[in-house]
């Protein structure tokens, strides 16, 4: 039972779906850093299917998110390479028609999964999300910045993941996402050097 609460086996784990892509060219210019994006997802069946509404979402929480942080955070580091290879993270949950989009948000808003998650890539950064309700088979974009510094505007970016099968009705797809630099081609600068803009600045200028 360790072993299967290490590696997310308990949480009725189905499969486990890794996208991974490169851009080498950008409007046909060569891109000056090439970088590895990562989706990791892992699809489980819902905790709370076909209990009608569960008031207390914290038991199966504690049960579940902490070994599916440490699973798609071990994948997302085998794949880019080492964890130095991390710069920017984010995460998703995906709920299938008969969940509640709560039942994905408590799987990766609490520290039970996100500070599993940051520590073992070495953030320190909020983690960036999105989450939704889907049919099977729907894309899902997931933003990324930088994992310990997020103004770093050059690491806003998404990776989008989609799972042919998943989310069935009664399954709950989490995702986790990484990059190991910034966009192709950045060039507008940090939002640490912005100069100051106001509206009323703006608006004289006209």
């Amino acid at each position: 039972m360790a072993q299967q609460q290490r590696t997310g086996q308990s949480a009725d784990l189905r499969k486990v779906v890794t996208v991974t892509d490169e851009v080498l060219l950008e409007l046909g210019r060569p891109v000056a850093t090439v970088v590895r994006r990562v989706a990791v997802a892992a699809v489980i069946r819902n905790p709370w299917a076909g209990r009608s509404f569960v008031a207390d979402l914290q038991p199966e929480v504690e049960a579940v998110a902490p070994g599916l942080g440490r699973l798609l955070a071990g994948r997302l580091i085998e794949e880019l390479g080492g964890v130095d290879r991390i710069e920017a993270f984010g995460k998703a949950a995906v709920v299938g028609l008969d969940g509640e989009i709560e039942h994905g948000s408590a799987l990766i808003h609490t520290p039970y999964f996100g500070n599993v998650l940051r520590e073992l890539a070495e953030g320190t950064s909020i983690i960036v999300f999105s989450d939704d309700r889907l049919a099977a088979g729907e894309p899902l974009t997931i933003p990324v910045w930088h994992k310990t510094a997020a103004a770093t505007r050059t690491h806003y970016q998404t990776v989008q993941i989609r799972v042919a099968d998943a989310p069935r009705p009664d399954e709950i797809v989490v995702v986790a996402a990484a990059a190991s630099g910034p966009r192709p081609n950045a060039r507008i600068g940090d939002r640490r050097s912005d100069p100051v803009v106001r509206l009323a600045d703006l608006e004289n200028a006209r």
